[in-house]
């Protein structure tokens, strides 16, 4: 992806999109690249508990847009990754709290006079303020989709949402998928979300309980050693142009291909 500044967003919650956006930002760090994770969920902070960094949070976004505080204040550097930084949302704000085209001057800030190759900003879910807020500064966007069929639907209001910013780059990131799911029909294939939604991707996250391991410790799966953190870290690679192989699933066997099959589609 050629976009600086990407938002990582869902049509709902509880898909997955901060533990998404904390790993993808460690990822492209370890990878070389100077990233900020700006978390825009205000009110309902988590970004910063995802990273364990909860305990260094002096300052918030809400505390730089309303000048209460220098943008380097609050921008807290991950120890573990030199080249990893977090700028945590207000946890008690509300969304209203966010000026979007102040929230656009602070981004550009951070690239131009901060040096951040890479802005990963956590959006809320859902099609509010907040979203709006959190896409306004985006050249691209990361749609965070679980493989089912609420979550596809969500996600498609999404995706037209972001065409209708005119966000240039967008790209699909499948979490949660379990190939056992997938080939006894119980679950949407990754080739059933393409299909349905028309978005390349640019990420495939199998279901893994060390996701929960890694988030109840405060450490990225990408800095250890499980499935998913593998797929994120191949994830981020892709955004970095490099061409990384997709694993090996079934392949057209979900819900989506045999209703297909079984009501005469294609």
């Amino acid at each position: 992806m050629q976009a600086k500044v990407i938002v990582v967003t869902s049509g709902k919650g509880g898909v997955g999109k901060t533990t998404t956006t904390a790993n993808i930002g460690a990822g492209l760090a370890k990878l070389g690249e100077k990233v900020v994770v700006i978390d825009v969920d205000v009110g309902l902070r988590n970004l910063d508990v995802v990273m364990g960094l909860e305990s260094r949070v002096v300052f918030d976004l809400v505390d730089v847009l309303e000048g209460k505080c220098r943008l380097s204040q609050a921008v807290i550097r991950d120890k573990r990754v030199d080249s990893l930084y977090l700028l945590p949302a207000s946890q008690t704000r509300d969304k209203d709290a966010l000026d979007p085209e102040v929230f656009k001057g602070v981004v550009r800030q951070l690239i131009e006079e901060e040096g951040f190759t890479r802005v990963l900003i956590d959006s809320p879910a859902g099609i509010e303020s907040g979203f709006k807020t959190a896409a306004a500064p985006a050249e691209g966007a990361l749609v965070v989709v679980n493989p089912e069929v609420s979550s596809v639907r969500d996600a498609d209001r999404i995706i037209g949402l972001l065409e209708a910013q005119q966000v240039r780059e967008i790209r699909l990131v499948i979490n949660r998928l379990r190939p056992k799911m997938v080939a006894s029909g119980n679950m949407l294939s990754e080739g059933d979300v393409l299909e349905i939604l028309g978005v390349k991707p640019i990420g495939i996250i199998p279901e893994d309980d060390g996701i929960l391991v890694s988030t109840n410790v405060g450490e990225p799966a990408v800095l250890g050693k499980s499935v998913a953190g593998q797929a994120f870290m191949d994830t981020a690679r892709r955004i970095k142009g490099e061409d990384v192989a997709y694993p090996k699933l079934e392949q057209d066997k979900g819900f989506w291909s045999i209703w297909r099959r079984l009501f005469g589609g294609a």
